[in-house]
């Protein structure tokens, strides 16, 4: 995470809080490997609060555009959203979802 920019590391905490979301339920398990994530990125005070408004409401769909991801950062956002879906236990939606953004990013 630290070669991507403030914006871009926003950006890939707001995809993460969307595959939390995948499920309809944010576990305490996804929710505290979130707030480690907010924690360690450098974001600024409002901008973890934003992550934590998305802990609590997802973030709006047009905003997680797959195809909106640097080229150069797709691996590291493909394995933040591993990380959300398998910290709890991977669940079919989770699986499906995981495997259309892989499939938008390629």
């Amino acid at each position: 995470m630290d070669r991507l920019t403030p914006a871009e590391r926003l950006r890939l905490l707001r995809f993460v809080c969307s595959f939390a979301w995948t499920d309809l339920t944010v576990t305490e398990k996804e929710r505290a490997l979130v707030e480690r994530l907010a924690a360690r990125s450098g974001l600024s005070a409002a901008e973890r609060q934003t992550v934590a408004a998305w802990l609590k409401v997802p973030p709006p769909a047009d905003a997680v555009d797959p195809t909106e991801v640097p080229m150069a950062h797709r691996r590291e956002f493909l394995a933040a959203a591993k990380a959300v879906i398998r910290v709890d236990g991977v669940k079919p939606a989770e699986l499906d979802a995981l495997a259309l953004f892989e499939d938008l990013l390629n």
